[in-house]
């Protein structure tokens, strides 16, 4: 495989995280209007529906999150790893985990460190099983 085809495909496989990442976003919303219908009809509560939603999608916001920036490590590291890709990755990177400890800091109330590991998909699971105790 020359060096032409290697890129193309990488840059197709980073590509691919790109797009499952929007998928996540687009198909989450929904999932967590669903479970936000489903918390307010068994409930009533809107203030449980309220927080059902926002933990859910911010769960699948992070979720989203991690896959992009897979992506990225993809583009960057697989097709052309220069000194300034890196460095642009790493500012992508540092921004994408302050956004992250900021949302987990909002859905749980506590940051990151101070609980444990947590990824999106298990506060999307966490919302997923409270919106099912309801």
């Amino acid at each position: 495989m020359d060096d032409s085809t290697y890129t193309h495909w990488m840059l197709t496989v980073a590509q691919a995280f790109e797009i499952a990442a929007a998928l996540i976003l687009i198909i989450g919303l929904f999932f967590a209007f669903f479970l936000a219908i489903r918390v307010y009809r068994s409930t009533h509560d809107g203030g449980l529906t309220y927080r059902t939603l926002r933990q859910s999608f911010g769960g699948v916001i992070l979720l989203g999150l991690e896959v992009l920036v897979a992506g990225d490590l993809i583009r960057t590291v697989a097709v052309a790893p220069t000194l300034n890709n890196v460095v642009v990755l790493g500012l992508i990177v540092l921004i994408r985990t302050f956004l992250s400890f900021s949302l987990e800091i909002e859905i749980d109330g506590v940051p990151p460190w101070r609980r444990g590991l947590v990824s999106g998909a298990t506060v999307v699971r966490n919302a997923a099983q409270a919106a099912s105790t309801q």
